[in-house]
């Protein structure tokens, strides 16, 4: 059972990797905007995220992508996505692969 929990997490962290903020060319989950990925037993989902900033005007569209693309994941029953600012998001965040694309290193 255990190894059907990991490969959902992995499937939908795939599915998060396709997420990209239209300002910034680097996908949701290499940013470093997901915080959590939870699934219960009834592969119900919730994630916690968050923006560069929390008046991006592109938030309802990513967060409606992030919904959409999880949803859309072999047997995840449903998903429901949280906004968080805490905490705050920095650069510190961004994976190193990202860093990379982006030229911060």
């Amino acid at each position: 059972m255990e190894n059907e929990f990991l490969q959902t997490e992995e499937a939908i962290i795939a599915a998060l990797k396709t997420v990209y903020d239209p300002e910034i060319p680097v996908n949701v989950y290499d940013l470093g905007l997901i915080y959590r990925v939870d699934v219960d037993e009834e592969k119900n989902v919730r994630i916690d995220m968050t923006l560069t900033a929390p008046g991006c005007p592109a938030a309802d569209f990513i967060i409606e992508d992030i919904r959409m693309k999880t949803e859309a994941v072999e047997g995840v029953k449903s998903v429901q996505v949280d906004l968080v600012f805490e905490p705050e998001w920095n650069r510190d965040m961004i994976s190193e692969e990202a860093r990379l694309e982006l030229g911060l290193l």
